[in-house]
């Protein structure tokens, strides 16, 4: 993703969920970024960009000894 891709995604998630969370570039990956709540990995935001249409999905993986 591009960076100001990143900075708007970065706003959205601190405006909507916590002021805390935080999207970072991937390391070797260009199609999506990684979303932490300070230190903590949630998960990981991808870029979609099929038929024209340009969305973003989140995807978060839930461990059951966390529940």
């Amino acid at each position: 993703m591009k960076p100001e891709e990143i900075k708007k995604l970065d706003a959205y998630f601190k405006r909507m969920f916590n002021p805390s969370m935080v999207v970072k570039a991937r390391p070797r990956k260009d199609d999506s970024a990684e979303v932490y709540v300070g230190d903590e990995f949630l998960g990981v935001v991808f870029r979609d960009d099929e038929d024209g249409d340009l969305s973003y999905n989140f995807s978060m993986a839930i461990l059951d000894v966390d529940l």
